[in-house]
């Protein structure tokens, strides 16, 4: 049985008033925050734009105009193409399994022409909108539901599953908190929190046994790097010796001496992070999280603006993925947690990434702009 509901959606605008009505103070701190990035990748090549700065340039190019056509598309239209994605991201993830590329001991990229496509990084934003669709659809009473729970575990557990067999633990974690967070913001019932967490830590020691040799040896280096020093807890013994070498203020640009005298390895991508405290010190890192912390700020507000579910689910989800990727990494790099191989945004080295935070940030655009369009809850169409 389907319903329909009686909905009043402003008039459409064109083009140039949707333009205009983009949140501009959320343009010019993604600017910011790129142009931190374009900056350390040039200092990672001792002062030169080849081979990294010049390339992440164009590809923030081609990743703003991405932002600016998905911000002026109609939500609605958004959600009749969720499950398309969401579908066809799986499939990517499936043609990896058969036929990826391997690097670095992981097969997780796909070798279309001249371009490496790394089908888990569309994944991320496919689940937000295939989950946020699906929530979509439901009263508050039937969220919690069980039979309800049933579609998004199997829509976050399965890409995970197919993830983590890659390998890739950081990204496979990634999707599972963020999939997770949609659904608690989606309304279920905290009794069903409570037991996924007790079910969780119980089943970590089972966990444990499917890890790869490599993976738990991250997760015992974490415990204590000083166990090998010059293997596994290489990384991070460099990346802590970087950040307390950057003091307060840092040794200056182009200065750093543990990342130029090349002690401190995958500068341009995992660590590009502790490079920025090694020459801009507490201050400069502190600078960077307050810019990332200021457009969670302003991806809240727009949520809580959004008229329609789907289009609040689609902001918070943009938000969650985001803050997993700042505070894994600057929590990687500081010990905190294991090394599992996940970017700062904007700022590491990388063309899948980067193109999957800018559609993201397109997505969160298009909530603002689209703020008071209300969605049908149920459609014939769709349902």
């Amino acid at each position: 049985m389907t319903e329909a509901y009686n909905v009043t959606t402003p008039p459409r605008r064109g083009l140039l008033n949707k333009i205009a009505d983009l949140n501009w103070g959320l343009l010019f701190l993604i600017c910011m925050i790129a142009t931190v990035g374009f900056g350390m990748l040039y200092s990672v090549a001792d002062g030169s734009w080849d081979p990294w700065a010049s390339r992440q340039i164009v590809r923030f190019a081609l990743g703003l105009a991405v932002l600016l056509v998905v911000a002026v598309i109609d939500l609605r239209v958004w959600m009749s193409l969720a499950y398309p994605a969401y579908i066809l991201s799986l499939l990517l993830l499936i043609a990896v399994e058969v036929a990826g590329e391997i690097g670095m001991g992981a097969q997780r990229w796909l070798v279309l022409g001249p371009v490496n496509l790394q089908p888990s990084e569309l994944m991320k934003i496919a689940l937000v909108l295939a989950l946020a669709r699906y929530f979509h659809g439901l009263t508050v009473d039937e969220v919690s539901r069980p039979f309800r729970l049933i579609p998004p575990l199997l829509m976050i557990l399965i890409p995970v599953s197919l993830v983590i067999r890659q390998p890739d633990l950081g990204t496979s974690l990634l999707l599972l908190a963020g999939g997770f967070g949609i659904v608690f913001l989606a309304g279920i019932n905290w009794w069903y929190i409570i037991g996924s967490i007790a079910v969780g830590v119980a089943a970590i020691p089972i966990g444990w046994q499917f890890l790869a040799d490599y993976q738990k040896n991250r997760v015992l280096t974490f415990l204590n790097p000083e166990r090998d020093p010059l293997g596994a807890g290489y990384h991070i013994l460099q990346s802590k010796i970087a950040i307390g070498a950057g003091g307060v203020f840092g040794q200056g640009f182009l200065q750093g001496t543990q990342s130029h005298l090349n002690f401190l390895p995958e500068k341009q991508t995992d660590f590009i992070f502790t490079m920025l405290a090694e020459e801009f010190g507490l201050a400069g890192a502190a600078g960077l999280i307050s810019l990332y912390i200021a457009i969670l700020a302003i991806g809240v507000l727009t949520a809580m603006s959004a008229r329609a579910q789907f289009g609040r689910l689609v902001a918070m989800g943009v938000c969650i993925t985001l803050f997993l990727y700042v505070f894994i990494n600057a929590a990687m790099v500081m010990g905190l947690v294991p090394v599992v191989g996940v970017p700062m945004p904007l700022v590491s080295y990388g063309g899948t990434s980067m193109m999957t935070i800018m559609f993201g940030f397109g997505l969160l655009m298009s909530v603002h702009v689209h703020r008071d369009v209300d969605v049908p809850r149920r459609t014939g169409a769709f349902w």
